[in-house]
């Protein structure tokens, strides 16, 4: 069978897209190859997911007829692109698709010149199939292959297409944004704690809070702000909560948090 999607890098994001893409359907194990150098992690991936692997990058790029997915650590993105520079120039022109953060388009067109670039930012939600993944498309790109990328990532996920300048924002967000939301369900299973319940009890309540209410938020598509107001009744215990929040700045301080990883984003895109 055809090899039509190959994957260089089988780290836990790439393993993640790998294993909702099989188990979805959208390719067969005998259809995708890919490239991971460490042995022991190579040979987890060949019997987990009965895909070819290969410790060669240009073998997994040259065979993937429809789609190249790099999912390596930014760190390596020079060195890699010097690795396929050789198969490039033989005339393959797959869709290449970036999940490496911080990596501009420019520098990615640079490396595969014509070819149909995508940058993605996913996060790590997706490791279950709850991701939120932003996609840019590069010059080269057209409609199919961005239908390609809104397939590969719904498979993790939810999907949405912005422009390259909003891709700090979206790392700002959605990228750093699950470590803002496991500090907060932290803090409230030590608060649970604080007002005399025992920690597994407090962690089980603050989690299917939190879980439960996003559910709600996004299945009514109601405003948080409404939602908060339903809850919320006069002289009751959740305005006294409110209060401190409002009197520690807790909106504030997320609204900072996410500016501030916006801009370190930025930084280090440069």
């Amino acid at each position: 069978m055809t090899t039509k999607f190959g994957l260089i890098g089988g780290g836990v994001m790439g393993e993640a897209l790998l294993s909702r893409l099989i188990d979805r359907g959208i390719y067969q194990a005998s259809e995708v190859i890919v490239s991971e150098p460490q042995p022991a992690r190579a040979d987890f991936l060949a019997q987990e997911y009965k895909v070819a692997v290969t410790a060669d990058n240009c073998q997994a790029f040259m065979q993937a007829k429809e789609v190249v997915c790099l999912a390596v650590k930014p760190q390596v993105f020079s060195a890699i692109a010097q690795e396929l520079a050789d198969a490039i120039d033989k005339g393959h022109k797959p869709l290449v698709v970036s999940i490496l953060a911080g990596v501009p388009l420019s520098h990615l067109e640079a490396a595969f010149p014509q070819l149909p670039v995508i940058r993605a930012m996913p996060n790590t939600p997706a490791t279950v199939g709850a991701g939120m993944t932003a996609i840019t498309p590069g010059a080269y790109t057209h409609a199919n292959h961005l239908q390609t990328a809104w397939q590969l990532f719904s498979a993790v996920g939810e999907v949405v297409e912005v422009p390259e300048t909003l891709m700090d924002a979206v790392t700002g967000l959605s990228g750093s944004g699950p470590a803002y939301v496991a500090l907060m369900v932290e803090a409230l299973a030590d608060g649970g704690v604080a007002a005399g319940l025992p920690r597994a009890i407090a962690n089980q309540l603050a989690l299917q809070t939190v879980l439960g209410t996003a559910q709600l938020l996004h299945e009514t598509k109601l405003h948080p702000a409404e939602l908060k107001d339903r809850v919320t009744s006069p002289g009751g215990t959740t305005i006294a909560g409110i209060a401190q929040l409002e009197k520690a700045a807790f909106r504030s301080a997320l609204i900072e948090a996410v500016k501030a990883a916006t801009a370190r984003s930025h930084e280090l895109g440069k």
